[in-house]
């Protein structure tokens, strides 16, 4: 198969892309309710997203895609966040298996990019079986977190190959979503619309080709030819998982902060002599203390994404070190935003409580997020301090 000719990026693409997803915020805030509500990001958010090309930022440019910088795309993912957690995650979800769909063989990347809005969910969790048969596999079993599997036109779904000599093989298998059962088993109390439903396969025919194995992967080996020399896609797909969670909690610390500034001066304090909440001297050390916090998380995500793009220009093979930094610092990114976060919720009175007050929500966006298992702030530092106690990781995911 002859490769395509890449394609330069559309004009203004890549500079113009979070102006248009910050003209959305209005948009996908006045769907957050309903998004939650519905349990699935709405039908307009997506279509919106669609339309302002946040799925097309690691989509190849030979299919129209913009191969976005890793800069843009947390700007851009930070501005979905702040008026959406759940739009925000399901964006940074599709737009990450995008990039992993571009790694697998360039037929199977044919069949996938049919055009540049093609949108790719996938699950990291190896619940699914594969067997091998004489042209590939059959897949079965449930995979849950499922993020934005309603919304997709394709899904990674990963799968173990049992193997009786050793620890199984993982595997991404691309499967086109017509062919894949969605429980509607979403019932959770953060980010509840990111629509992270389990998929069911059941006797899915997997041709060979559509396979990527993990392992090879996790050491920068990948079957695309098209992409193979190119600096873009040999970002090692976990530190780029670390940097694309720092704007989901970005964004919703961002709104908090931003929303209560506003609200300080429209209320008082009950029970206090205190007419106007800004003029008290606890809020102006919770605002302070919440804005510092906010402003570690960035300064910590500047750090991770300057070192990913700065490896991948200079093509400089990463440290264990560095590696579990990169890790460690997107938990803790979390871990400060959400007690940013919790810190305006506490000053934000009883009347926060309320469904339709944004607050409430931002807390429980940011503490799911806090509990994926590649996010967990406890996790990674942990895996952190081994590394720098002289240890092994512990963990081949870095």
């Amino acid at each position: 198969m002859t490769p395509l000719t890449p394609l330069p990026p559309p004009p203004g693409a890549d500079a113009e892309l979070v102006e248009r997803v910050r003209a959305l915020r209005p948009l996908i805030r006045e769907h957050a309710l309903r998004t939650e509500q519905e349990r699935r990001v709405t039908p307009e958010v997506v279509d919106a997203l669609t339309q302002a090309g946040i799925f097309r930022m690691n989509v190849p440019r030979r299919y129209g895609g913009y191969q976005s910088s890793l800069r843009t795309q947390v700007d851009a993912l930070a501005e979905v966040s702040a008026a959406c957690g759940s739009a925000g995650f399901m964006a940074l979800i599709q737009a990450g298996c995008a990039y992993i769909a571009a790694l697998f063989p360039d037929e199977v990347q044919d069949e996938i990019f049919t055009g540049p809005d093609v949108r790719v969910s996938g699950t990291l969790i190896p619940d699914a079986t594969a067997v091998r048969t004489g042209d590939g596999y059959v897949v079965n079993g449930t995979s849950p977190f499922a993020t934005g599997c309603q919304e997709a036109d394709w899904h990674l779904l990963t799968a173990r190959v049992e193997s009786g000599d050793g620890p199984p093989e993982i595997l991404w298998a691309a499967v086109p979503m017509a062919e894949l059962e969605v429980l509607d088993d979403w019932h959770v109390t953060g980010l509840a619309g990111s629509g992270s439903n389990s998929v069911v396969a059941r006797d899915i025919v997997v041709p060979a080709h559509r396979v990527l194995p993990v392992g090879p992967l996790l050491g920068g080996e990948f079957p695309s030819k098209a992409n193979a020399e190119d600096p873009f896609y040999r970002m090692p797909v976990l530190m780029l998982f670390c940097a694309w969670t720092t704007p989901n909690a970005l964004g919703l610390a961002r709104s908090a902060l931003a929303e209560f500034r506003e609200l300080i001066h429209r209320r008082g304090i009950t029970y206090t002599f205190y007419e106007r909440q800004s003029e008290a001297a606890v809020t102006h050390l919770q605002a302070a203390e919440a804005a510092m916090k906010i402003s570690c998380a960035e300064l910590l995500t500047g750090d991770i994404v300057t070192l990913i793009e700065s490896r991948a220009a200079s093509g400089e093979p990463y440290t264990t070190e560095e590696r579990a930094r990169i890790r460690a610092g997107s938990g803790y990114v979390a871990r400060l935003c959400t007690e940013a976060a919790e810190l305006i919720g506490s000053a934000s009175g009883a009347s926060s409580l309320r469904r339709d007050v944004p607050i409430q929500r931002t807390v429980r966006d940011l503490r799911a997020l806090s509990l994926h298992s590649f996010v967990n702030p406890a996790t990674n530092l942990e895996l952190y301090g081994r590394v720098l106690s002289g240890l092994d990781a512990g963990t081949p995911f870095l």
